[in-house]
């Protein structure tokens, strides 16, 4: 193919489509965003919400999230991170699967609810305190990921996870172990 109007019928060569200012923003754009992308990883129990909930769901805020880091790096994270799912408190504690922020930061409704166990009365409309991110559905992993087995592997040495004493919910992950961490998947 040596003309673009081959495929889309535009009467550019693949060279002037691609430098063509209004028409490379696209690609530019995705670029940076991939350039860009952060990692993180996300908790919780499975027996309150777990990846089989996120995959029939699709799409679902991260709510109830009452640490001031935690909650400080969901408000860092824009649409298209990739968060790793992880169990907390099961049978198997470990990475479960994969999911993206599809909306980024906004307040968690929850706070301002009485009658839910989230409620904070120190908490207003006009400021409120806590912050949540929509997450969605990637991927659930065929194995879990176990925490003895991220323990045992040196790649993963610095994992914020992995650290004594680390228990925040929402925990940024470095591009290497984020990678990793998708090996470990694959066997």
């Amino acid at each position: 193919m040596d003309s673009y109007r081959e495929t889309r019928g535009e009467g550019l060569t693949i060279e002037q489509y691609l430098t063509t200012p209004i028409r490379c923003l696209p690609f530019a754009l995705e670029i940076f965003r991939l350039k860009h992308m952060k990692y993180w990883l996300m908790k919780s129990e499975p027996d309150v919400f777990s990846i089989d909930d996120l995959k029939r769901k699709g799409v679902e805020p991260w709510n109830g999230v009452r640490n001031y880091q935690a909650r400080n790096f969901m408000r860092e994270m824009k649409k298209g991170d990739q968060i790793l799912f992880y169990h907390s408190n099961a049978d198997e504690i470990g990475v479960v699967g994969l999911m993206s922020v599809s909306a980024e930061a906004y307040p968690d409704p929850t706070q301002f609810e009485a009658k839910s166990e989230y409620f904070d009365p120190k908490s207003t409309r006009e400021a409120p305190r806590w912050s949540l991110v929509d997450v969605s559905f990637v991927e659930k992993f065929p194995n879990v990921i176990t925490l003895e087995r991220m323990k045992k592997t040196p790649e993963l040495e610095g994992l914020l996870l992995l650290r004594k004493g680390s228990r925040l919910s929402v925990i940024p992950v470095e591009a290497t172990h984020f990678k990793k961490i998708l090996k470990l998947t694959k066997g």
